[in-house]
């Protein structure tokens, strides 16, 4: 009997003909996440669902016997699901890890040049017909050239950031990681306080993944301890940064400005944060490159693959 499959958004076509080759699949129209109701019959009615970013499939929604074997996500993180509460109904869980992380560090690299040398102002100016013309201090931003980066979550993405940054600007890097990063792939210094990386930087990255333990990890304090010329770049999740506390200290000028892909409160993005110029603004592109969602879906559906043909998932949470 072949197993159904529930892919709960529309994928790439090269992803959706390799799940057709193995899988008896159903694709949920809609771009956005399954509610509670879909949640609960997907796990009834499916043998496996394919859920993405949004699809929050919190420990109720688990029956005690659920029809669905296996949670493929799409996407490396998978905050939005519990995997204890999974694995204790019986289902395993699998992420899309390696495939983003060359396509996160750039759109990190795109928000600190952004931001800094404050392109996205600039761009809206002309589009407005309010740029006058060329003049000596127009516009005027940071150069990052030999500047100090500091990561915090110096894992594959943070990684990868922290290269670009040394071998494409010379950029001195500084990082924080809760555990021992011997080997950073490159020159790069680990502070044993985020504190003390947040002072020592000119631009911060953000790249740790959604947990209890990060949720808030930028807080008021943080965000206290950097400097007032200095910037905040947030490609990791949305809530990793307390909002209330970033706007406040762009407000009152205590950062210099701040480049975001992700938000506290997806898709919602606080007008405070809308209405300054000096704040760029993505809406979550840091995967948004066709070879990269090719990659990310055809892991996912390899994990499912593996999975039914009864061998051991390649990426298990």
């Amino acid at each position: 009997m072949v197993p159904r499959l529930l892919i709960t958004r529309p994928l790439p076509d090269k992803v959706v003909e390799a799940a057709k080759a193995r899988f008896e699949v159903t694709i949920r129209s809609e771009n956005t996440p399954l509610s509670r109701a879909e949640m609960v019959s997907a796990l009834e009615e499916f043998d496996a669902v394919l859920p993405t970013l949004g699809d929050a499939f919190s420990a109720d929604v688990f029956p005690q016997a659920p029809r669905c074997k296996i949670l493929a996500n799409f996407g490396v993180g998978f905050n939005h699901i519990n995997a204890v509460a999974a694995r204790k109904a019986g289902v395993e869980v699998t992420n899309t890890p390696g495939a983003v992380t060359d396509a996160t560090a750039d759109i990190a690299m795109t928000l600190m040049l952004m931001t800094c040398r404050r392109a996205g102002e600039g761009e809206r100016m002309v589009r407005a017909g309010e740029w006058a013309g060329w003049h000596p201090t127009q516009l005027l931003g940071m150069h990052v050239t030999g500047k100090t980066l500091g990561v915090v979550g110096m894992g594959r993405i943070g990684k990868a950031i922290a290269r670009r940054a040394q071998a494409g600007f010379g950029m001195q890097v500084v990082f924080f990681n809760r555990s021992t990063v011997s080997d950073p792939g490159g020159e790069a210094t680990q502070m044993d306080r985020l504190e003390d990386v947040m002072a020592a930087a000119d631009v911060v990255v953000l790249a740790v993944p959604a947990s209890p333990q990060t949720h808030h990890l930028i807080d008021a304090a943080a965000l206290g301890a950097m400097t007032p010329d200095s910037y905040l770049i947030n490609i990791a999740r949305g809530d990793v940064v307390d909002e209330a506390a970033l706007i406040t200290a762009l407000q009152e000028g205590r950062i210099a400005g701040a480049g975001l892909d992700v938000y506290e409160f997806e898709p919602k993005v606080p007008e405070a944060l809308c209405a300054m110029e000096n704040v760029t603004l993505l809406p979550h592109l840091g995967t948004s490159a066709q070879e990269v969602r090719e990659e990310m879906g055809m892991m996912a559906v390899a994990n499912l693959a593996a999975f039914f043909d009864g061998g051991q998932v390649p990426n298990p949470v």
